[in-house]
């Protein structure tokens, strides 16, 4: 039995604590916040967990292997950091850390201490994500261009971190899962409307090597919830809608093709070819339940997790560049300079 503390009772930590507490194999022993009614909640509705108001409590308790940790992004390093330190494997919310430089720092300190340090980019747990990434592997949209993602919603606005910060992880995470590979180069505009210095709205790009390229719209300011992706190949294209709730993606049978020779200018004209739209059939299952399984499994078997450390140090030094890009107006800002 692998006994779990959860860090952080506030929106997303009771649904760590509910999923974990779910798995046979796994004893939810302690859960911490520093708000007492919060605990007092969650008591009512999981009386066999202790609860504590101190972090020390879990960090110091030798029964605990594993941590997750789900405060706000200023606390992360702090409270993964001492988790860690005390041999503790580790899951952190996305996004890992604040810096680039303190999400380094946590590598290496989980590789000192052989302990399993992940990160909760839970879409890429999810089966419609990973079914996407096998239509692309096995080249049925033919060569991939680019990705177009849009995360719109009201609110929820944060007092610490922007817009992008706070959004973004989710679709960065999966663009650089999908594409498989670095990004070289991010760009990034926005506003600040509703708190000064805190950007509500944004606009990324991200360039690859290979010539990909990306984009992200990021907006607390949007009257509509939308959660769209759209992956365009030279042969298909994919509608990934995660507010539909059951045909979640759509595959469009639509491309633009070229002369393959001509003469004069005049000759020449695209093919736009319109085909069918299908949307296969994929069997639901809650991202966050199999990321807690493989949370487990990793504990277990010593596997580096599928969204590791590394993967979250990815993703933070994207938003750094982003960052960056936003304090000078939008500049291209090479990866290797974070």
């Amino acid at each position: 039995m692998i006994n779990v503390a959860v860090i952080g009772c506030g929106y997303w930590g009771p649904n760590l604590i509910r999923n974990f507490n779910s798995l046979n194999e796994c004893k939810v022993k302690l859960i911490c916040d520093t708000d007492k009614n919060r605990l007092s909640y969650l008591s009512g509705i999981y009386p066999m967990i202790k609860t504590t108001t101190r972090y020390d409590d879990i960090i110091n308790d030798s029964e605990i292997d594993g941590v997750a940790i789900a405060t706000p992004v200023s606390m992360h390093f702090k409270l993964a950091k001492k988790s860690l330190l005390a041999g503790k494997h580790t899951l952190i919310e996305k996004p890992m850390t604040s810096s680039a430089k303190t999400c380094k720092e946590l590598v290496e300190t989980a590789k000192e201490k052989n302990a399993t340090l992940m990160v909760g980019h839970t879409f890429i747990y999810s089966p419609i994500v990973r079914k996407i990434k096998e239509i692309i592997e096995h080249n049925d949209i033919g060569e991939l261009l680019y990705i177009s993602s849009r995360r719109l919603n009201l609110g929820l606005f944060q007092k610490d971190i922007n817009v992008a910060w706070d959004l973004a992880p989710h679709d960065i995470s999966i663009i650089l899962y999908l594409i498989n590979q670095e990004p070289i180069a991010v760009n990034c505009q926005g506003k600040s409307h509703m708190n000064t210095g805190i950007e509500d709205v944004t606009s990324m790009s991200l360039d690859f090597s290979s010539g990909g390229f990306a984009t992200i719209q990021s907006s607390w300011l949007d009257p509509n919830k939308v959660r769209e992706m759209i992956i365009v190949g030279s042969k298909r294209m994919i509608v990934y809608d995660d507010t539909q709730t059951l045909e979640k993606i759509k595959i469009y049978d639509k491309r633009v093709e070229t002369p393959p020779h001509y003469d004069t200018f005049a000759e020449f004209h695209f093919s736009y070819y319109y085909g069918d739209v299908y949307s296969p059939y994929i069997k639901q299952e809650e991202p966050l339940k199999i990321e807690c399984q493989h949370f487990l499994d990793c504990i277990k078997t010593g596997s580096i997790p599928e969204t590791s450390g590394q993967d979250g140090l990815r993703v933070v030094q994207v938003l750094e560049a982003s960052s960056k890009s936003l304090q000078e107006g939008g500049a291209r800002i090479k990866i290797a300079d974070i």
